[in-house]
């Protein structure tokens, strides 16, 4: 008897620690998902190379990501979505085309793809158990994404887009 209570604690501890996120990383209520991942990580990468990043982008008028109304006003039913198919281009387009000839760079840029494929596999999990649904209005969103992409050279749009990675950031947070 004595032993079965020490069970169910163990069991009752183990499953909540599985709740709490690990060290640094945030949890973000996507509609019906749940992802954990770390931002300020990620940030940090971003932060050593975003102005070489940015140095690299020629069009300063054009942007990938804030094109009017492209994660504007995001309905939250829709936020799944839209993220994994972000994740998805991140990992997809950008990161692939983001090749410099400073491997200090290039090491940051291999971190930040890393936790964006992390971050793509559970919200692959999510969109297959059909938690993450995919409205109109988030498909209208992520097709102007990838017309602003599509309409440049692909190294100056990953380029361009990876320059970008603290808009995506700033709008996960601020959902």
């Amino acid at each position: 008897m004595k032993g079965s209570h020490v069970f169910l604690c163990l069991l009752s501890l183990s499953c909540w620690l599985n709740l709490i996120p690990t060290a640094g990383n945030k949890i973000f209520h996507l509609g019906p998902c749940r992802v954990s991942m770390s931002t300020a990580e990620i940030r940090s990468g971003f932060t050593a190379i975003k102005a070489n990043i940015q140095a690299r982008d020629p069009i300063r008028t054009l942007s990938i990501l804030s094109h009017p109304h492209s994660l504007h006003k995001v309905k939250s039913s829709d936020r799944c979505c839209i993220t994994h198919h972000l994740f998805n281009f991140y990992v997809d387009k950008v990161f692939k085309h983001c090749k410099t000839e400073d491997s200090y760079v290039n090491r940051k840029i291999s971190s930040i793809a890393n936790s964006f494929l992390s971050v793509r596999r559970k919200l692959g999990q999510c969109h297959e158990q059909n938690k993450c649904m995919c409205g109109q209005e988030s498909a209208e969103k992520f097709k102007q994404i990838l017309a602003n992409y599509e309409g440049l050279n692909v190294t100056s749009a990953a380029m361009k887009s990876l320059g970008e990675l603290d808009i995506l950031l700033d709008w996960m947070e601020k959902a």
